[in-house]
């Protein structure tokens, strides 16, 4: 599963490190590219006592909480941004991250779904919820194969094909 990677990220990196940092956002996005990520966190947070409802933002806080693993201020954010902004498909996938992280898979399909209501045509969250299905489709044989009286060889196909396909997504795996 990844989120949705920041748009102010890339756009920071195709105007050049010799471009000046002019708003917070710059600043923070400045920050956090040259590796400084508490600076850039602060900078936000200082930022958002100035402009609370700025969206921008909101979600740079939600996406730098992530990747910091602060995952309670994450969700916390992208949670309010889903109230706030509820047109927005990001921070439902964002959500989605989270939860499927925490291992609450039915939660974050709701969250991608919600996100693709939103907007259909959001590679990334097409792409995690096929992620969690996957997922959810182990959870499913692994239910199965404890109710059966007698083996199956068919369900224990499906299980370990599916078994070898989640590991696969899991970043950690050493394949």
């Amino acid at each position: 599963m990844r989120l949705c990677l920041l748009v102010f990220v890339a756009f920071a990196l195709a105007c050049g490190a010799s471009r000046a940092a002019t708003t917070p956002l710059d600043q923070a996005q400045s920050l956090w590219l040259a590796g400084h990520r508490s600076e850039a966190v602060a900078e936000v947070n200082a930022a958002l006592k100035r402009s609370p409802e700025d969206l921008k933002l909101r979600f740079t806080l939600g996406v730098y909480s992530m990747e910091m693993k602060d995952l309670g201020t994450a969700l916390s954010t992208f949670t309010s941004l889903t109230q706030d902004f509820p047109d927005l498909a990001d921070p439902y996938n964002n959500l989605a991250v989270i939860r499927a992280g925490q291992g609450d898979l039915d939660q974050a399909r709701a969250d991608l779904e919600q996100a693709l209501r939103l907007q259909p045509d959001h590679a990334q969250a097409q792409e995690n919820l096929g992620d969690v299905m996957l997922r959810l489709a182990l959870r499913a044989y692994q239910r199965a194969e404890k109710s059966l009286i007698a083996p199956s060889d068919s369900l224990a196909a499906k299980l370990q094909q599916t078994q070898s396909l989640v590991l696969k997504l899991t970043p950690t795996s050493k394949q």
